[in-house]
């Protein structure tokens, strides 16, 4: 799963949000690491609502503006739920072997060829 795709499921996952809403919870989940430009969002909305990750919840209008909000789906829960669990996975693993390195436990370091 790309980047952008965990933190826009991320946002979701609490609560319906409209696409603004979405930049916004990305942003600050990711401490500003991640900063979509609406036309990549609404792609990737597209997208995930095609796949059946997430689907519109909602529409209203202010100031003349449709806002559509869209949700996390019970599918799109578990596609993240899965990607938390590799990444955990990844963390475990590199952090143990960053650990064995600091205490010398990885061996001989191999000679460059």
């Amino acid at each position: 799963m790309r980047e952008p795709t965990f933190w826009i499921l991320t946002a979701l996952a609490t609560r319906a949000l409209h696409g603004y809403g979405v930049i916004q919870e990305v942003a600050a989940l990711s401490e500003g690491r991640v900063a979509l430009q609406a036309g990549t969002l609404y792609a990737a909305l597209d997208r995930l609502t095609d796949e059946g990750l997430v689907e519109p919840d909602r529409e209203e209008v202010i100031d003349g503006r449709t806002r559509r909000y869209y949700r996390l789906t019970t599918p799109g829960a578990a596609a993240l739920e899965a990607e938390t669990e590799r990444l955990r996975h990844t963390v475990a693993t590199a952090s143990r072997r960053l650990s064995e390195r600091a205490t010398g436990l990885g061996g001989p370091a191999a000679l460059p060829t």
